[in-house]
């Protein structure tokens, strides 16, 4: 599960710096204020969890129960997907007036299941001790 961190974890980087780009230069003209922050919002805690991934998938050793490990894992990687990329669909779908509201419930379960994944983290970091 690792390499699988390692490999989400470049995604998230190579596809936040891209959209963070495209925020700047594309959609800059095509948006209000508020909806660029939210998509920038969204490209910020992708590069967060691109972080945390590429770190933990290097640091989190073998010894760890790699049934808490791996749910830590998927926990992030959904988490991301669900938070950023929804909020990358509301606001484009928004800016076309177009806006997708299947999208809306899935940014909160993302950052729930972010929230759960430190959470997670945390409790495997303190059974360490």
């Amino acid at each position: 599960m690792n390499e699988i961190a390692l490999v989400f974890a470049a995604f998230f980087g190579a596809t936040g710096i891209i959209f963070g780009a495209f925020g700047a230069h594309v959609l800059k003209k095509k948006l209000t204020n508020e909806q660029l922050q939210s998509f920038e919002t969204g490209v910020k805690y992708q590069m967060y969890h691109a972080l945390v991934l590429l770190v933990l998938g290097f640091q989190l050793e073998l010894e760890f129960d790699s049934t808490l490990k791996n749910s830590i894992f998927l926990l992030l990687i959904v988490g991301t997907v669900l938070f950023s990329f929804s909020i990358y669909g509301l606001v484009l779908s928004s800016a076309n007036n177009k806006k997708f509201r299947l999208l809306g419930p899935m940014t909160p379960f993302g950052g729930l299941l972010l929230v759960l994944g430190w959470g997670l983290l945390m409790y495997l970091f303190l059974s360490a001790l």
